[in-house]
């Protein structure tokens, strides 16, 4: 008779039926620890802990439990993307006329590395005149997403933040940029139509390079020239400017750097149409995202003293745009959601593994080929002594009395 023992579903911990999550502390004050580790210093969260709630709590348990926490949450953006690329819903309405930008930023790793962190903003440009009757644009309603990964992944990854502020089906998005090629690969991946924009600051860069064969950066000829170079590049666009630029190329060609930047610039003629930008009321510079390299990845993750884990960057930066986003809410209840899901999965498995029974073999079943064969050796049986080994004899004294007295 067979017998299975089963852990049925419906069965509910105590823990799971109070919303309790693993470990020592309640859950709302893991939300506190978690909350605020993702904002200040892990030393410094004991301290805030214990003036306002008179809880004591180490800079390591702080640590442990922001990045467990940035880790689920990480988790659970990913399988929504992958569930997003298996499903493809229907995204929602975008507005007119969005902003998507995207860069890099720095951050030391353990061991004296660094490494580059990309950043994705997603936001909503207006403008409205000033006493001057131009046009002052604004963008607004600002969103990010940051990992520490190839350009590959990172641009797969940002779909959950893409498909949410419907970048796919926004009237317009203007992307301003430092140009790299990575990122075009990006916009490619998310909006091919976009609007690409070389930010102006990093345009102007390339010709002030350029210009220096004028003299000293200090000079009042380099000065002279390079605003007059920029009015150009701004109001009248850099096909007007070109000229001027293949000229001082041209005029010194000792100075192979200078045909270096000339070849960037041309690269990117289409994406320096500053006038009509200005007109249409778009960006020219890439100033949102550059921002968010600064207060969402360098404002946490760039402290004085600070070194990562590679394996912690990504669970902290998960946590860094839930809490600059405003979705702290959001992002705790699908983290907790996410463990709690978890740790009932472990639960079962463990229970499972405890009382299920190993079953016997079916009655039916036939001997194995080896017992059917004929020819096998027989049986050993096990070795006993002789009747008269000295072993026997010793456990047996009357035995050996009597012996002894035949013999006399």
């Amino acid at each position: 008779m067979r017998c299975v023992l089963t852990v049925a579903w419906g069965f509910s911990p105590l823990d799971e039926e109070l919303g309790l999550l693993a470990g020592s502390l309640t859950p709302t004050l893991q939300n506190y620890v978690t909350h605020l580790g993702s904002w200040i210093p892990f030393r410094k969260v004991g301290h805030v802990l214990e003036q306002m709630l008179g809880v004591v709590l180490s800079e390591p348990t702080v640590r442990r439990g922001t990045e467990k926490h940035g880790a689920s949450y990480e988790a659970v953006q990913t399988a929504a993307v992958t569930r997003l690329e298996k499903e493809a819903p229907e995204p929602p309405a975008g507005p007119p006329t969005q902003l998507l930008s995207v860069d890099g930023a720095m951050v030391p790793l353990v061991g004296g590395e660094w490494a580059e962190v990309k950043t994705m903003v997603i936001g909503e440009i207006t403008t409205t005149p000033t006493a001057t009757g131009e046009p002052h644009v604004r963008s607004e309603n600002l969103s990010y997403f940051s990992r520490l990964t190839d350009s590959d992944t990172f641009q797969r990854l940002a779909l959950v933040e893409t498909q949410r502020r419907g970048v796919e089906t926004a009237g317009q998005v203007i992307a301003p940029t430092d140009g790299a090629v990575w990122i075009q690969g990006f916009l490619d991946y998310h909006r091919p139509d976009a609007v690409r924009i070389l930010d102006f600051p990093h345009a102007a860069e390339y010709v002030a390079h350029i210009g220096r064969a004028q003299g000293d950066a200090e000079s009042a000829a380099f000065q002279t020239w390079l605003t007059a170079s920029l009015h150009t590049l701004k109001h009248a666009g850099a096909t007007a400017l070109l000229p001027e630029l293949q000229t001082q190329v041209v005029t010194h060609p000792d100075q192979p750097e200078l045909a270096e930047a000339l070849a960037y610039l041309e690269k990117r003629l289409s994406m320096m149409d500053y006038p009509t930008y200005q007109q249409r009321g778009w960006p020219i510079g890439s100033g949102s995202v550059e921002s968010a390299n600064k207060v969402v990845v360098e404002a946490r993750l760039k402290g004085a003293g600070m070194h990562w884990a590679r394996a912690h960057i990504n669970p902290m930066l998960s946590l860094r745009n839930a809490v600059c986003n405003d979705r702290w809410a959001e992002a705790w209840q699908e983290l907790t959601t996410h463990r709690r899901r978890q740790r009932r999965q472990r639960y079962l498995t463990r229970a499972h593994l405890r009382t299920v029974a190993p079953l016997p073999p079916p009655l039916s079943a036939k001997p194995s080929p080896a017992a059917t064969t004929t020819d096998a050796a027989p049986a050993k049986k096990p070795w006993r002594p002789a009747d008269d080994h000295p072993w026997r004899k010793s456990l047996n004294p009357s035995a050996s009395r009597r012996s002894r007295h035949a013999k006399k």
